[in-house]
């Protein structure tokens, strides 16, 4: 049978990463975060002090590290030469600097070559945010998940306060509303819904209703 490529875009806090972990399990494919990607750009930059601004050093670390994505356990790991970094790249500090080097076109570049190496082959479950429109345009399944911002932000709320990280809801939301604002009008690869896509609200869905709209897709599609 036919392996699909599946591509699941959206905004922060739309429930990209936890939805596409899940339709990889019940389908037995490969799940790609590109987000993680980044994230793990961004934690190596802000261990050299770094900033946003310092540009040719985070291209310079882009370049030069050796990026992998590991499945294991029903969960991708993330390491950055050899160093298991899954847990840091979560952090709010990273969450903060990510879009502003997700801007820089020669970080994306780098990660774009990667990206497409790893979802060639078929049988992906890839998820962020150009995934349908830049990354893998020719994908078999095209979905857009999207969410309101104060939804947006009540889940990444509550996942911080989880993981024992004291932050206002209020900022959180703030938070959104910036990183919503980059990522769209960023000119390297702007988040936004690829015509061909299925657009999915899920304000006020379970994770298992969301689940179910994406594998009926797929379904259809094979």
């Amino acid at each position: 049978m036919k392996k699909l490529t599946i591509a699941i875009d959206g905004p922060a806090g739309a429930g990209k990463s936890t939805v596409a972990q899940i339709v990889a399990q019940r389908l037995n494919y490969v799940y790609i975060d590109t987000g993680a990607m980044y994230r793990a750009i961004t934690w190596q930059a802000i261990c050299q002090n770094l900033s946003g601004e310092d540009v040719k050093d985070i291209i310079q670390i882009a370049r030069s590290c050796d990026l992998r994505l590991v499945y294991q356990n029903d969960k991708t790991h993330v390491s950055v030469d050899g160093v298991d970094v899954t847990e840091q790249i979560r952090l709010p500090e990273v969450s903060r600097m990510v879009s502003a080097v997700a801007l820089i076109p020669e970080v994306r570049a780098e990660m774009l070559v990667l990206q497409r190496n790893m979802g060639s082959e078929g049988g992906v479950v890839m998820d962020g945010r150009d995934i349908g429109t830049h990354v893998l345009p020719g994908a078999d399944v095209k979905i857009f998940l999207t969410a309101s911002i104060p939804e947006r932000a009540r889940r990444r709320w509550l996942e911080l306060q989880q993981k024992g990280f004291a932050i206002e809801f209020e900022q959180m939301q703030q938070e959104i509303i910036t990183r919503d604002k980059i990522d769209s009008e960023r000119e390297a690869a702007p988040l936004m819904q690829a015509a061909d896509a299925i657009l999915l609200d899920t304000t006020g869905l379970g994770i298992e209703e969301v689940v179910q709209a994406i594998l009926q897709v797929c379904k259809e599609r094979l």
